[in-house]
């Protein structure tokens, strides 16, 4: 029988190498997330699966403390094969284990497995429970990147490819930048999309620890649509391994008027393609036909650009304290119902 460990990673080539291999993951379990997350004051923990001294599998922590209950929340992971029974149950000892010492209420996870029927039954038999929100992105528009940029445009929709003519005709300009105090900008932004919307912005500081991270890992940019001088949107783009992601966009008053998003997202496409990314990832959507949903009119904006859907399991929750979990459960479900998701 083989032997199986699990430790500490501390270096980062040895961690990034096994990510970068691992077909579907993303940003959210690399080197970096973790690295944002310590700069914001936080525990994490990067541990390594080792199937006969050979590193198999790969599982990022976060300690969350919050007033409803201190939980671990495990992004886009843990990168492992679902498939190998004896790993799967070393790695849920383990996240157990590490739970108790901590004393976390329960850990949460939104692994890169897509919502099929056998996804969902194997992790109602390893013990977790449907999570009251979701954890990150679920169902995303992505555009493949193998094609050519004429046959990505004629993908589009009509309306998709007249706005950004139209912007190419207006004379509208985009830029972008990698300097972290371009956030601060950003940041007011979103405070001003945020308040038209109706969502609850990041703060400051999580945006700009984060661009700082991954500019340091030569893998974001800021791009801003400009029109007359004026800014009309910005989006934070995140480059890593094969996938471009859209993380976060903002839109000012003015950008309602013109095109200057579209032609941001052409752009942007443009730019993944020239570094040899694989897939352009537009994030999260919401599912079709839910005109109630926060994300519904972010969706058809997303929806035009031509992109395929996948839609990955919901997050998943592995309870440590069932009493504490209730309560917590109750706040996050009511939280989420106000909030249209």
């Amino acid at each position: 029988m083989a032997s199986i460990t699990i430790k500490e990673i501390e270096n980062k080539d040895e961690w990034e190498s096994f990510v970068l291999a691992y077909k579907n993951a993303n940003f959210l379990h690399s080197w970096y997330w973790g690295e944002f997350h310590k700069n914001l004051g936080k525990k994490i923990f990067r541990l390594g699966i080792y199937k006969d001294e050979m590193l198999v599998g790969v599982l990022l922590m976060i300690a969350e403390e919050a007033k409803r209950g201190k939980h671990f929340l495990v992004p886009a992971g843990p990168l492992i094969d679902w498939s190998d029974i004896d790993v799967v149950g070393k790695v849920i000892e383990e996240i157990k284990n590490c739970a108790k010492k901590e004393k976390i209420v329960f850990v949460r996870v939104r692994p890169q497995l897509y919502n099929t029927k056998e996804n969902i039954d194997l992790f109602s038999k390893l013990g977790f429970k449907y999570a009251p929100t979701h954890l990150h992105a679920e169902l995303t528009s992505e555009i493949q990147l193998d094609k050519t940029s004429d046959e990505i445009f004629a993908n589009m929709r009509k309306q998709t490819r007249a706005e950004i003519k139209k912007a190419k005709n207006l004379g509208i300009e985009i830029s972008s930048s990698e300097s972290p105090d371009e956030m601060k900008g950003f940041y007011d932004r979103e405070v001003e999309t945020a308040n038209r919307q109706g969502f609850v912005p990041f703060s400051y500081k999580f945006l700009h620890e984060q661009f700082k991270v991954f500019v340091g890992a030569g893998c974001v940019k800021l791009y801003t649509a400009k029109y007359e001088g004026q800014i009309l949107a910005q989006a934070f783009v995140i480059f890593y391994g094969k996938e471009a992601a859209y993380h976060y966009g903002v839109s000012t008053e003015m950008g309602r008027k013109y095109p200057g998003a579209y032609a941001l997202q052409w752009q942007i496409i443009q730019d993944a393609k020239e570094r040899g990314m694989n897939t352009y990832n537009l994030w999260g959507v919401a599912p079709i036909g839910e005109k109630k949903h926060r994300f519904y009119p972010i969706s058809i904006f997303k929806r035009g650009f031509g992109g395929e859907e996948r839609e990955y399991l919901h997050a998943r929750d592995l309870v440590i304290n069932p009493i504490k979990y209730i309560s917590s459960y109750l706040v996050e479900y009511v939280r989420n119902k106000r909030r249209g998701l």
